[in-house]
């Protein structure tokens, strides 16, 4: 085979490849949920929507059903005891990359319960790796595991506990309820617009105390805070083991005596995101709701 032959090759190869990780189908679901007296409507909207792309993945893709089994035996004074553990679970085949639309919600009280029914449709494709199984935990007002919360107060600190498996990139998209995406990672003063993760370290960003030295003069520490009673916002949380940068934000608070995030529009956030991860298959994006009071 000549040297051209070999390149054509590896082209199609390499194109053919590219082109299956991009591969994405469109998919739609709906699902009913009756919230219990403590959820708010705006988080049972939410759970209905979660629950919703769930059904949604699993009737396309399928789920994968997982049973670990284990046998042990105990001996206390003189008797023995067999003891059978089980434990299962079951996961979804698919990945919500794109929702084409806003979610049709229908809102009643049915006997006292509130009732809400979702339908939405997005862009989807197969799992075809197992993916990276990091850590992510929003702590509140603390820097421990302890503290991790997704209900805040107007005021309160948070923090981000990280923790990856392999090395990579990282970035942090807050979500508010006026459909802004701030960008809290990289730090409003990193000029090289990207996180480097080293594998098997625990992070705690947002903490200039417990950065490393040499980051210590970019952090940015964060409060939450809400202009009305209670509002509701998501944190994205980005990581890929490939290089990526951050969507191509603004800062336009360049009179504020504070260091406030660089933003952009919630639908310009929206189309870097699904560009980036139709590009990468290893990309893995945690979008975790938090609910913020007065």
């Amino acid at each position: 085979m000549s040297k051209n032959s070999i390149f054509l090759f590896l082209f199609l190869f390499v194109f053919s490849a590219t082109l299956y990780a991009q591969k994405t189908e469109k998919v739609c679901g709906e699902y009913k949920y009756f919230a219990p007296e403590n959820v708010s409507e705006e988080q049972a909207k939410q759970t209905a929507l979660k629950r919703a792309i769930q059904e949604a993945l699993a009737e396309k893709f399928g789920t994968t059903v997982m049973q670990q089994n284990a046998t042990a035996v105990k001996n206390e004074n003189g008797k023995s005891e067999v003891l059978f553990l089980s434990q299962g679970g079951s996961e979804v085949k698919g990945e919500w990359i794109e929702t084409l639309k806003e979610p049709v919600y229908h809102t009643v009280y049915e006997q006292g319960m509130l009732v809400v029914s979702v339908s939405v449709c997005g862009k989807a494709r197969a799992i075809v790796s197992a993916g990276i199984d990091f850590s992510a935990k929003i702590l509140c007002n603390g820097v421990e595991a302890k503290f991790e919360s997704d209900n805040f107060k107007h005021g309160d600190d948070i923090y981000l506990l990280f923790r990856s498996p392999v090395e990579g990139y990282l970035a942090v998209y807050l979500i508010d309820a006026s459909q802004t995406a701030f960008c809290l990672l990289p730090y409003p003063d990193d000029a090289e617009g990207k996180v480097k993760i080293k594998a098997g370290k625990d992070y705690i960003f947002f903490s200039e105390k417990h950065a490393d030295r040499a980051e210590m003069s970019i952090v940015t520490e964060y409060m939450m805070t809400c202009e009305k009673s209670s509002e509701q916002n998501f944190l994205y949380v980005i990581f890929s083991p490939n290089e990526f940068t951050k969507a191509n934000d603004s800062d336009i608070h360049e009179e504020s005596s504070y260091v406030l995030p660089r933003e952009l529009s919630y639908e310009d956030f929206q189309k870097w995101l699904t560009k980036n991860r139709g590009r990468d298959k290893d990309m893995k994006v945690d979008m975790k709701p938090l609910t913020i009071k007065k």
